[in-house]
């Protein structure tokens, strides 16, 4: 998902400065919306997994460390969600609905004139503030893995260690 959301933020910033005669006007924003709708749909599901599945072991980090790292993740999924929804004001406030790649509509839940200027200052805002954290994120976990030798950021490519296999075992 962070490969995503970085790449939402390029193309939002690449957008924004599009004139009315390029020919990605109306391409580049729809492309947006609808993968912005399939990231809010995937941040609900990790959301629902978050919440229903065990977390795993914090792997040797301390107290205080543990506590940010909780905030964190929660602070970016939070500050996610407002990403989104912001996104989705801008794209509604005439009734209209977002289409997704031609798959499904969303539809408009409020018809607000106006509501597009205050929707595209908060997800300007909070764009560039979960681009700020992440990298700031990724700092810290190049920290842990590199400074610490923590395993957290190889168990968060691979998954949970799997049990060594005995090589005597495999020949039999």
């Amino acid at each position: 998902m962070a490969v995503a959301i970085f790449a939402m933020f390029a193309l939002g910033v690449w957008m924004v400065k599009l004139d009315y005669y390029s020919p990605y006007y109306n391409a580049a924003p729809n492309l947006h919306r609808s993968v912005g709708i399939l990231l809010l749909i995937a941040l609900l599901v990790r959301w629902l997994w978050r919440i229903t599945n065990i977390k795993p072991d914090p792997d040797g980090l301390s107290p205080l460390e543990q506590k940010a790292s909780y905030a964190a993740h929660w602070g970016f999924y939070v500050l996610l969600l407002g990403l989104m929804v912001s996104g989705y004001l801008i794209s509604t406030p005439d009734g209209q609905p977002i289409d997704v790649f031609g798959w499904f509509d969303v539809p408009s839940v409020i018809k607000m004139r106006g509501l597009e200027s205050s929707a595209g200052y908060v997800h300007r805002v909070v764009a560039y503030v979960v681009i700020a954290l992440a990298v700031v994120h990724t700092l810290a976990a190049l920290k842990h893995h590199f400074v610490d030798k923590s395993k957290i950021l190889s168990r968060m490519w691979s998954g949970p260690p799997r049990p060594a296999i005995n090589p005597e075992e495999e020949n039999h």
